[in-house]
């Protein structure tokens, strides 16, 4: 825990200190304003940055994330974010945390990035399918806002989560296609209330990180993998 801030380089710093003044600007520019946005928005950039660094602190801040944006999701009759983020991102996010502590890499604060195979990919497959499918009812039962693409947004969600369980750098590429989901989600809601508006910002600013996140884990992944490999080829040599 004490090197949880040495991973955070002067662009991270920077992005994260950008995000969040950005949230508070749109937050002041709306009529009505929401507080449970607002910390949500900031608590979820928050994690983000964290997690593109592939440390398990971003977890923590994701589970409290889920929570506050469930609270969001409800009153808003976004029903679908609410049970993924209270019922999948909570539970996912405590599975990676379990999954990470257990895999550091080496005595850094940096997880040990893991690799996908065929059976992984099926089974991550399976899952969101039929996790899909079960939410379409469910959600539909429920009434909810916008109901095919919070269904989509069920489906893109659950992928990501396997794959950060998986410490994949896939996990980005994922989200950053749930982001983009979301952000249609939140100018639907905004329309009718401009309360919203955070949220916009909040996912706009997720898949800039998450597109970052991919990029650094890639660059984690090589790194780690010379690293691992550069002793046995000194040796044969």
């Amino acid at each position: 825990m004490k090197n949880v801030f040495k991973i955070l380089n002067k662009f991270d710093i920077c992005l994260w200190t950008v995000s969040v003044v950005t949230i508070i600007l749109a937050f002041s520019l709306s009529p009505s304003r929401d507080y449970m946005t607002l910390v949500s928005a900031i608590t979820g950039v928050s994690a983000l940055v964290f997690i593109s660094k592939g440390n398990v602190v971003g977890q923590f801040l994701v589970v409290i994330f889920a929570v506050l944006y469930g609270v969001v999701s409800y009153f808003f009759k976004y029903y679908g974010e609410m049970i993924t983020y209270l019922g999948m991102t909570a539970p996912a996010a405590v599975c990676a945390i379990v999954s990470w502590l257990r895999n550091p890499y080496k005595d850094s604060a940096q997880v040990a990035v893991g690799t996908l195979n065929a059976k992984k990919l099926t089974i991550v497959g399976v899952i969101s399918a039929a996790v899909t499918v079960a939410f379409y009812f469910i959600l539909r039962a429920l009434g909810t806002t916008n109901l095919i693409i919070s269904t989509v947004s069920v489906t893109t969600s659950m992928v990501a989560s396997c794959l950060i369980i998986l410490r994949s750098p896939l996990y980005g590429l994922a989200y950053a296609c749930n982001d983009v989901v979301l952000i249609v989600m939140w100018i639907l809601a905004t329309v009718n209330d401009m309360s919203y508006l955070p949220m916009i910002i909040c996912f706009s600013l997720f898949f800039v990180y998450d597109l970052y996140g991919f990029i650094s884990w890639t660059r984690m992944k090589k790194k780690q993998t010379e690293t691992e490999t550069s002793p046995q080829e000194t040796e044969n040599n």
